[in-house]
């Protein structure tokens, strides 16, 4: 979904924030999909970075064009992250997400979980465990 910082972590993955995928507060920003390479226990692969998916046309503007990008995405990919905000907590459109990507996507690749924004060593693993 937007705003979860998929973008960042693309960044973060890739080794770089310059020159990287878009990373803002406001929604919308990623519309295309974005290719980056990385490398991960001396492993090379590449990430896409999409725009938020969300299945409600009214959520998000140009929410059907990302929509489009992100299913191409999917569509290439190997595996695919779900990315949601540990500050926020579970939320209705991430078990939209979960439960699209659970009858339509894990027949055919591996989806990980990834819970982002929980980085405080006090409540970090309190606000992960929300999702389990």
């Amino acid at each position: 979904r937007p705003n979860v910082g998929k973008s960042a972590l693309v960044n973060r993955f890739a080794g770089t924030q310059s020159g990287g995928a878009i990373v803002a507060d406001e929604e919308g920003i990623t519309r295309d999909r974005t290719y980056r390479n990385a490398d991960f226990l001396g492993e090379d692969f590449q990430l896409v970075d999409t725009g938020g998916l969300v299945f409600d046309d009214n959520d998000a503007l140009f929410a059907s064009e990302i929509r489009e990008q992100a299913m191409v995405a999917i569509d290439e990919a190997a595996a695919v992250i779900l990315v949601v905000d540990g500050r926020v907590g579970p939320t209705v459109m991430d078990e939209q997400l979960a439960s699209f990507l659970r009858k339509e996507i894990t027949k055919h690749i591996p989806v990980i979980l990834a819970v982002n924004k929980c980085e405080s060593e006090k409540t970090g693993g309190v606000a992960a465990a929300e999702f389990w």
